[in-house]
């Protein structure tokens, strides 16, 4: 899993793209999953949600997903799960001070976002986690903001 984590990170370019054409789709069927809200949408497509991003990304399904700002480096990874930077403990090499063997997130976040088409969004600062979220779909969450913008 980890490997394959770090992989996502290497090509956050191409994997942002591919995201860019998932939103397009997203704005596209927005409408359709607002009006099936309520009809049991958000739990087979929070499973295939969590089975893609948890393949690609070791995601936690926080359901408040910042990938496309980090770089395609997960900060729920990060053992303390900071979200906005890396602790004061990463070491020297750029290993976590909790899980030597890893590389600190934060590390990974950084080089990756070094890649992506807006390379600055990881500057912006991400709000708490929202625990009421855990579990549920990001992608949900956002078709449906999409949707909103589209009103």
């Amino acid at each position: 899993m980890y490997a394959i984590r770090r992989w996502s990170v290497r090509h956050a370019r191409g994997l942002a793209r591919l995201y860019d054409l998932f939103e397009w789709l997203l704005v596209i069927i927005a409408p359709l999953l607002r009006r099936a809200e309520g009809a049991g949408v958000e739990r087979p497509v929070a499973l295939v949600e969590r089975t893609v991003k948890r393949a690609l990304f070791d995601c936690r399904m926080c359901g408040q997903c910042v990938l496309g700002e980090t770089g395609m480096s997960c900060p729920m990874n990060c053992p303390k799960t900071l979200r906005n930077g890396p602790c004061g403990g990463v070491r020297p090499d750029g290993g976590c001070e909790v899980v030597p063997a890893m590389r600190c997130v934060w590390v990974e976040a950084w080089e990756g976002s070094r890649r992506l088409p807006e390379p600055d969004g990881i500057l912006d600062v991400q709000k708490p986690v929202d625990n009421r979220r855990w579990g549920r779909s990001s992608w949900l969450a956002e078709a449906r903001a999409l949707g909103r913008k589209g009103e």
